[in-house]
């Protein structure tokens, strides 16, 4: 048995390789605005958000002070039964209101993957309540990602997600992204057995990819006209990330059920919701179904629903939905620069949600390129992550600023050239960054 010695950390890292990371821990400390520092005072331009989630920024203090006042009023209780809170009723409303589905009722969870572990066995059961439990088919799509519980793991169209963990949950076919022929595949050769298509408006974790013109649309007709339910995933894209509510807002199309969690909060405490419309909440509504058996402990958190509250309404008076659409146009010109380096093939945005995509020839040739740029990136004051071994995840909080993300786009075109003359050659030509000045600490 290996013995851990004093240097080893005690916590476990998710998505880590504890080999690697064990002795080598960057510890964040303290946030404001788009900056975090660690504990050795560096400071860091948080790209990601956190890990998508910051939508208002790191350090506000008016959340902070809202979740004491509720946690000294009370801080959660279950709302199993006929037991309620009313800031889990207020936030309730809230997103029913702002939400693309008329009518809408709220399943509060604890984050994303819990929802969509929601949302997969509500269409199951709904199914079942209305007489036809052989529709148990869920369909998903390839480079999709769905979280990590039992559900989301057999969902995600991410292999390496899923590989070494057995079959979780039967009954998921995987079709490609941007394909609703292979959809309508799908449907005749299965006749009445597809229950629900799953699907991101924006892939998110599997490297930022946009819906090709009409996409949603195409899928909400097929959906509509072949009786599936259509379950928009809005983990990432909801709550403001693409310059509206919703991105399904943003791409024209009506889900029945819509999952989100991140931006809710902007992260300040865990939760995540499962939106669903009259079409699908109906039968468990009108008092044939019975007692729906599911539900977790932190499920209406009156704390987390309070900060909830308290984050869309920052939301909505700092005009954070119009300030991203303003944005939008700046990260995009800043994305240009980016995609001008020889060593990226790709660069997508849409919002404030971005990626660029390493070369194949220097992915050939130094598989750990996009870990390497993602090092480097942070040794110049910018963090963000590998996305499948290929991209770099771009998905600030949205109150960044124009001088924030040219900062960003130094950082990263500082790590490219820098990549360029270690691994490629010096020969190469290098873009060279903005010429302004390093914001201070």
């Amino acid at each position: 048995m290996s013995k851990m010695d004093s240097t080893q950390t005690r916590l476990w890292h998710p998505f880590a390789n504890m080999a690697e990371v064990c002795r080598k821990e960057t510890i964040i400390d303290r946030g404001e605005g788009v900056w975090v520092w660690d504990t050795t005072d560096n400071r860091y331009l948080d790209a990601t958000a956190g890990l998508w989630y910051c939508f208002v920024g790191h350090g506000r203090a008016e959340l902070a002070e809202v979740a004491a006042r509720q946690m000294k009023r009370l801080a959660a209780y279950s709302t199993f039964g006929d037991l309620a809170n009313d800031p889990a009723r207020t936030l309730a409303e809230k997103v029913s209101s702002i939400c693309p589905i008329k009518d809408a009722v709220v399943f509060f969870t604890s984050g994303g993957s819990e929802s969509i572990e929601t949302a997969a066995k509500i269409a199951r059961r709904y199914w079942t309540a209305v007489g036809k439990p052989d529709r148990d088919l869920l369909v998903t799509r390839a480079g999709s990602y769905h979280g990590m519980a039992g559900y989301g793991t057999s969902l995600a169209g991410i292999p390496s997600n899923a590989n070494g963990y057995g079959e979780l949950l039967p009954g998921v076919i995987c079709i490609p992204p941007d394909d609703p022929g292979a959809f309508e595949k799908v449907l005749y050769d299965n006749p009445g057995e597809v229950a629900a298509f799953f699907g991101e408006p924006v892939r998110g974790a599997g490297g930022v990819f946009p819906p090709s013109d009409g996409y949603w649309k195409h899928i909400q007709r097929i959906c509509r006209e072949n009786d599936v339910l259509l379950v928009a995933d809005e983990v990432i894209t909801g709550f403001g990330r693409v310059g509206t509510w919703f991105g399904s807002g943003r791409f024209d199309f009506v889900p029945d059920m819509i999952t989100g969690a991140k931006g809710i909060t902007s992260g300040y405490l865990p939760l995540g919701v499962v939106i669903c419309g009259p079409h699908v909440w109906e039968p468990f509504w009108n008092g044939k179904t019975g007692v729906f058996r599911h539900g977790y402990t932190y499920s209406g958190h009156a704390a987390a629903c309070a900060v909830g509250l308290a984050n869309l309404e920052i939301i909505e008076k700092e005009k954070l939905l119009t300030r991203t659409a303003q944005t939008e146009a700046l990260l995009a010109s800043e994305m240009k620069r980016i995609a001008q380096h020889h060593l990226v093939k790709e660069v997508r945005a849409i919002g404030l949600l971005a990626a660029f995509e390493l070369s194949p020839d220097l992915l050939a040739e130094n598989p750990t390129a996009a870990d390497q740029v993602a090092a480097d990136a942070r040794r110049n004051g910018v963090i963000s992550r590998n996305l499948l071994g290929h991209s770099l995840q771009i998905s600030p909080p949205l109150i960044i600023s124009g001088e924030e993300l040219r900062f960003m786009t130094d950082g990263f075109l500082a790590a490219l050239n820098g990549l360029d003359r270690e691994v490629v050659g010096a020969k190469q030509k290098t873009v060279p960054l903005s010429g302004k000045k390093h914001l201070s600490n």
